[in-house]
């Protein structure tokens, strides 16, 4: 009979199994099928994968589950709770079967495949729910440990440990995966998270997939002056390289191999392999543990110190940029909306944004209170300049203060972190966090949308730059100074979710909010009220206007448009003026109306130009006569 795992380690490493994905792939099952279904639909299958390991001298096989929680499966139409537990329980009863009384089975737990909070929708509370669900079919199943693995977020690795811990009393291994520096997608470094794991009270800790095996040592050598506990390692076979249109992996078994006494000097008791390893290198792994005795004292690299977060208080609004200066003043600064163009050339957007800055002076022709240039992103589905490329321009050769938009939609949260530093770096200090619409069905370029994290997601991301930290809570050496504007849609069709999203922006650090269109000043006003009534941080709110070119323009965003709502009376005036200049006079007329009327609710606005017709955003902003704008200065927010 097996002696406790924990038992096992004291005396001598555990070698476990490889790359299970690999096998089945090579088997000819594609990746499109959900592997953990395999468990009921093709049990053989993965006998075959496991007992191919075990020939191989695998004292450990990991249950085929790695994605078999709520969330992956239901991807799959088998998120069911009842599904859940079927193949959790079929994949740890599968692999116990074949280990016997002998050898040693480990329940799979990979992580849920989205964001958790503060980045994503997902709460914590949820995240740990999922976990438990999955590891208490694992145990029903007999597994002798929980192997928590490939963690890219500490904090869901935090979860999946502490489900175990809820609702089983077996060993938890927590591994996390790693780039090639040593740390984790999300900045964690080796140390850092060793430490966590182990205050946390995980049984084993370790490193497995994203690298081969030299960058999990150097990693493992960190962590060992961080962790009394066991090390794992279970390495890729090296870094895929693509032939034919297929990943394939070039370390061989012998240098894999070579890597274990290594692995053990430094304090690993359990050694595998991932993705792209198989029944081979396993072998040439046994072979080489079989006859290495543990060395009489650990290896321990020198002790890294913990990299402590200073706490560092973002910048006060005003010191940020011009416009968090105005609107800490409480001016009631304008901004003058212009799109990137299609194409490589800003050239007639550098000259609307110098006759916008020009009209705006102060003065006998200025208008006063134009304060710089929103620039959206994500437009359509045509090709565009990138809104940071014409952001810089427009700051560089026309002298612009400006609002850049910046969505979530098209780039994961380590790139965007990574544009932001630069946009930062380039001068940008003012950011309009969105989440940005999904692509049309049926964009000739097949394009499709990340969304790695939303609007919520990516102000706590720019709050975190402001303090000096990375995405994965990590102190950076320096801090950004922007200021996070956000969006806000009081015509949303669903109002309260609309409020509830508003309120997270707002915890999360959002300094300003920029409304969608606004031609319902009812509706406007009766979801501020709401804000004010809930007892919320009133941050300010800044009214977009847009002025209707024609009847079929109205149409079009009353109807088909989300979030955009149209009174009849509107609608019905350019209606009877219907198209040309007639129509345009009369969609400036309505903006300045609406203008006139916001502006006692609002703390600033936003002017779109229409087709980009900029000498109509400027005549909507001379509804703003100076006398009314200088008589704003003094107010507090």
């Amino acid at each position: 009979m097996r002696e406790s795992l924990l038992t096992r380690l004291e005396k001598r490493p555990v070698v476990c199994d490889g790359a299970m994905g690999t096998l089945l792939y090579a088997r000819g099952i594609p990746f499109s099928r959900c592997f953990d279904e395999l468990n009921l639909s093709e049990p053989e299958a993965v006998k075959d994968v496991h007992l191919a390991y075990l020939k191989a001298g695998a004292e450990l096989i990991e249950t085929n589950t790695f994605g078999a929680n709520r969330f992956r499966l239901e991807k799959f139409g088998l998120g069911a709770s009842s599904k859940v537990r079927e193949i959790n329980l079929a994949g740890a009863r599968l692999a116990r079967e074949l280990a016997g009384d002998d050898l040693y089975v480990a329940g799979s737990v990979g992580p849920l495949g989205l964001r958790l909070e503060p980045l994503g929708p997902t709460s914590l509370e949820e995240a740990r729910k999922a976990f438990r669900q999955q590891i208490a079919a694992l145990a029903e199943g007999g597994c002798d440990m929980i192997l928590v693995e490939t963690m890219v977020d500490v904090n869901e690795a935090h979860q999946a440990l502490l489900a175990a811990r809820d609702v089983v009393s077996l060993p938890v291994v927590v591994q996390m995966t790693i780039q090639e520096d040593g740390s984790t997608p999300t900045g964690a470094l080796p140390e850092d998270f060793a430490r966590e794991l182990t205050d946390w009270g995980a049984d084993v800790i370790g490193v497995n997939c994203g690298v081969g095996p030299a960058p999990v040592l150097e990693a493992l050598e960190r962590m060992a002056g961080a962790t009394d506990r066991p090390l794992s390692a279970q390495p890729n076979a090296g870094l895929p390289s693509t032939v034919q249109g297929r990943n394939i992996y070039l370390c061989s078994p012998e240098y894999m191999a070579g890597y274990a006494p290594r692995f053990i000097d430094v304090g690993v008791r359990l050694i595998g392999g991932c993705c792209g390893t198989t029944p081979e290198h396993i072998k040439a792994i046994k072979s080489a543990v079989r006859s290495f005795a543990l060395p009489l004292v650990r290896a321990v690299a020198e002790s890294h110190l913990r990299r402590t977060a200073p706490i560092v208080e973002p910048a006060p609004l005003g010191e940020r940029s011009i416009l968090g200066a105005r609107i800490a003043d409480g001016d009631f600064p304008v901004l003058i909306e212009v799109v990137p163009p299609k194409g490589s050339d800003p050239a007639k957007e550098l000259e609307g944004a110098r006759y916008i800055l020009g009209r705006g002076r102060d003065g006998p022709d200025g208008i006063t209170g134009i304060t710089g240039i929103s620039v959206p992103d994500g437009l359509a589905s045509t090709a565009r300049m990138s809104a940071q490329t014409l952001a810089v321009l427009l700051q560089q050769r026309a002298g612009a203060e400006v609002l850049l938009h910046v969505s979530a939609r098209d780039r994961n949260v380590l790139r965007i972190q990574s544009d932001l530093l630069g946009a930062h770096a380039l001068g940008v200090r003012n950011i309009l966090a969105i989440t940005g619409d999904p692509p049309p069905a049926g964009v000739p370029t097949g394009a499709t949308a990340v969304f790695d994290i939303d609007s919520i997601g990516l102000v706590n991301v720019l709050h975190n730059l402001n303090r000096g930290l990375d995405v994965g809570g990590n102190p950076l050496g320096s801090q950004t100074s922007f200021l996070i504007g956000v969006g806000l849609n009081p015509c949303a069709p669903n109002l309260d979710e609309q409020f509830r999203r508003f309120e997270y922006k707002v915890e999360a650090g959002a300094d300003f909010a920029l409304t969608q269109p606004v031609f319902d000043v009812e509706r406007l006003a009766k979801f501020l009220r709401r804000i004010e009534a809930a007892g919320l941080r009133r941050i300010p709110v800044v009214a977009s206007i847009l002025p209707l070119t024609s009847f079929r323009n109205a149409e079009f965003l009353n109807n088909e448009v989300p979030g955009v709502s149209i009174p009849a009376s509107i609608v019905e005036r350019m209606r009877r003026a219907d198209t040309g200049d007639k129509a345009r006079a009369e969609g400036v007329k309505i903006a300045q109306e609406i203008l006139r009327e916001v502006r006692s609710l609002v703390q600033g606005a936003q002017i779109a130009a229409p087709f980009g017709r900029y000498a109509l955003a400027m005549e909507v902003a001379e509804a703003l006569e100076p006398a009314q704008v200088s008589a704003s200065r003094g107010r507090t927010n």
